[in-house]
């Protein structure tokens, strides 16, 4: 099935180069073109992007056009993917094996203006793991994060400046319930709206996965660059707030299987010689949130064998 508007996804050439990158930290340039072209870009899309990233030393190149392997240099091996610890949480999240203990984690800085530029980056840092502001310097989180939040501030020499504590008992202008202060304090409808894309893309990749017996190479590898960039869009902007805070049911735990099913398939088609890494990074994931249904599974089949 053919995606439509509903389910199109839009993709950078530099997210697809970095897409691409192979256990070996290299992208093979005729992989490259493959897949650009199935997702609808020209060829000289694809060589600007290159000369971008080679003139910003996130790659090397070796050759010339097809025939041209990128090699990516160290900074670029440290910001390629999402963590795969976040993703692991994500799901055990959904499985209810993360249940949450009502504690609240807040972290205040007040860095001087001498030190802007780590203030900044501070505050951004904090905002992408998903801290919410209450007020000026002053953000929370549902889960333990002080180890992350610490890592980032001590990288940048604001440890004088940081203060964390625990709650069991916030209130914010009136407001106590858990799942209230949820709602007040994250864009909980915005998210919502992006795991729904997201299940309606991976709902569309699905399909094709399990009922097409002809799909190549890069049809395949184009399928898991859309996933892991529909995927990605709906992260970053989600706190992982603990289900006990959330809607039920909640869109995003839905988007999270079907993708775990599409990574399913893909794995079992991923030839092991030229999988890019990013299939290695989902591969543990998925076995882990697949294991527990397959065993159930298997347990019911013996157990319907044993009543007939």
């Amino acid at each position: 099935m053919p995606s439509t508007q509903d389910d199109h996804v839009e993709i950078s050439t530099r997210v697809l180069v970095e897409s691409l990158v192979r256990e070996d930290m290299t992208v093979d340039a005729r992989e490259l073109y493959a897949v650009a072209r199935a997702l609808g870009m020209t060829d000289l899309q694809v060589r600007l992007c290159v000369k971008r990233l080679v003139a910003e030393g996130q790659f090397v190149q070796s050759g010339r056009g097809q025939r041209a392997v990128l090699h990516a240099s160290a900074d670029a091996r440290r910001t390629l993917y999402p963590d795969v610890e976040f993703v692991r949480f994500m799901y055990a999240q959904d499985q209810g094996e993360a249940p949450w203990d009502g504690t609240w984690h807040l972290v205040a800085f007040a860095v001087p203006e001498s030190a802007r530029a780590a203030r900044d980056a501070l505050r951004e840092h904090i905002v992408r793991m998903g801290g919410a502001p209450l007020q000026g310097g002053l953000y929370v989180s549902a889960n333990p994060w002080e180890d992350l939040v610490g890592a980032e501030v001590s990288r940048l020499g604001a440890d004088d400046y940081i203060t964390y504590l625990t709650s069991t008992d916030l209130r914010v202008g009136g407001v106590h319930d858990p799942r209230k202060l949820a709602d007040r304090l994250w864009p909980l409808d915005d998210l919502a709206h992006a795991h729904r894309r997201l299940a309606r893309v991976a709902r569309s990749r699905l399909d094709r996965l399990s009922h097409s017996t002809s799909l190549d190479q890069p049809q395949l590898l184009t399928i898991a660059v859309e996933l892991a960039s529909e995927f990605t869009r709906a992260l970053e902007p989600d706190p992982l707030l603990p289900p006990e805070l959330l809607p039920h049911p909640w869109p995003g735990a839905q988007a999270r299987e079907l993708v775990a099913r599409c990574w399913q398939h893909l794995l079992q088609h991923a030839a092991s010689t030229s999988a890019p890494r990013l299939f290695r990074l989902y591969a543990d994931v998925v076995r882990e949130i697949t294991a527990p249904a397959q065993t159930a599974a298997h347990g019911r089949r013996q157990v319907q064998g044993q009543t007939r």
